[in-house]
C-alpha cells in the first residue's frame, strides 16, 4: 500500500503505441512526480529498459503504451528476477488498453495519481512455454488479424482497426485443428478436440458473451473461450457475434482452469498473441504462478469479479 517514491521510479515508454501523440504528457506527468522516463526505441528495447532500471535501484517501473509494452516490461523484470521486489504500474498510451481498463486505469493523469496513493495487488502471472504474459493469450483468427494489424492502421482507425483487419483476413483464414487439455489440479478437465476460429485463454482479460470483461486475476485460474469453425459463413457469423457484439453463440466452449496444453495437427505452427506479441508454435504450455505480480490498480479493479 506504500506509494512509489520519487526517487526509484521509472517510466518506460514506448512512443509508437496508439495515437503516438502522448509522449509530452507523459514527460509532464513524470517531472511533476519526480519519475525517470526512458523512451524504447525499438521492438524488445522495453524488456531492456526495464531490466537496467531495476539494476539501478527501481523498485517501481511503469510501462506507458499499450498491452505489448507492458508485457515487455513484466518480461525484462522476470529476466533479471525482481518480480518480488518491483511493483508494476500501467500508463494507457496503446490502441485498446485492454488491461489497463481491466485493473481500474483510465487515464494518464489518474495512472500517475494512482501510482502516489492508489492500492497495489499481487495478481497471477501468466506463462506460454515460460514466456510472461499479462493480459491474454489468443489463436487462430483473432492472432492473425492482429498480426495484420500496421500501426499506422491503429493510428488512423484505433481499435477500429483490429475490426477491419478481422475482416479483412477471414476471407483466407482456415481454421486451425487443435487439441486442447486443460487441467484443474488435481482434476483433469475434458480434452477439446477440433477445428477452431480461436483459442481464448485470458488471465487478465475475459471473453464473456456479456459483462464484465475482467477476470479474476487473483484466483490461480485461466479463462478459456473456444470457438469452433463451421464453414466460411459459420466463420463470419462468429467473428460478428463473439468479436463485435459479444452475443452468445452455439459455437463456443467455455471453462476456467488451472493449465492448459495447446498440440496443433500436422505440424503447422499457427499464431498466437501474447498481450499483442504474435509467437508462432505447434505446441504450448500455459500455466501460471498465483499471486507473483504487484501491480497498481485503480478505484475500478475488481479482485473477485462476478
Amino acid at each position: 500500500m506504500e506509494p512509489a517514491t520519487t526517487v526509484d521510479s521509472v517510466v518506460v515508454c514506448n512512443p509508437e503505441s496508439g495515437t503516438g501523440d502522448y509522449l509530452s504528457t507523459v514527460r509532464q506527468q513524470a517531472a511533476e512526480h519526480g519519475y525517470r522516463v526512458r523512451k524504447t526505441e525499438r521492438a524488445g528495447h522495453a524488456v531492456d529498459l526495464a531490466g537496467e532500471a531495476v539494476d539501478a535501484g527501481a523498485t517501481f517501473i511503469a510501462a506507458a503504451g499499450g498491452d505489448g509494452t507492458l508485457n515487455e516490461v513484466v518480461r525484462g523484470i522476470e529476466a533479471v528476477g525482481a518480480l518480488d521486489s518491483v511493483t508494476v504500474g500501467v500508463i494507457p498510451c496503446g490502441t485498446g488498453n485492454n488491461f489497463a481498463r481491466n485493473i481500474g486505469i483510465t487515464g494518464i493523469h489518474q495512472a500517475f495519481e494512482t501510482f502516489e496513493s492508489g492500492e497495489r495487488r499481487w495478481v497471477d502471472l501468466a506463462f506460454a512455454d515460460g514466456r510472461p504474459f499479462v493480459n491474454s493469450c489468443v489463436g487462430g483468427l483473432t492472432a492473425e488479424a492482429s498480426a495484420e494489424t500496421s500501426a499506422d492502421l491503429k493510428r488512423r482507425f484505433g481499435t477500429t482497426a483490429y475490426v477491419i483487419s478481422t475482416l479483412r483476413t477471414v476471407r483466407s483464414f482456415e481454421s486451425i485443428r487443435v487439441s486442447v487439455e486443460m487441467y484443474d489440479d488435481p482434476h483433469v478437465a475434458p480434452v477439446w478436440s477440433g477445428d477452431a476460429v480461436g483459442v481464448l485463454i485470458g488471465n487478465g482479460r475475459r471473453f464473456p458473451p456479456s459483462g464484465s470483461e475482467q477476470a479474476n486475476m487473483e484466483d490461480g485460474r485461466f479463462d478459456v473461450t473456444l470457438v469452433r469453425a463451421t464453414g466460411s459463413v459459420g466463420l463470419l457469423r462468429t467473428v460478428a457475434a463473439e468479436r463485435l457484439f459479444n452475443q452468445h453463440t452455439p459455437w463456443t466452449s467455455r471453462y476456467t482452469v488451472s493449465a492448459v496444453d495447446i498440440s496443433v495437427a500436422d505440424d503447422q505452427p499457427v499464431a498466437f498473441s501474447l498481450d499483442g506479441e504474435i509467437i508462432r508454435r505447434t505446441q504450448l504450455s500455459l500455466r501460471l504462478q498465483p499471486k507473483t505480480l504487484r501491480i497498481a490498480v485503480g478505484d475500478g479493479y475488481e479482485p473477485a469479479p462476478t
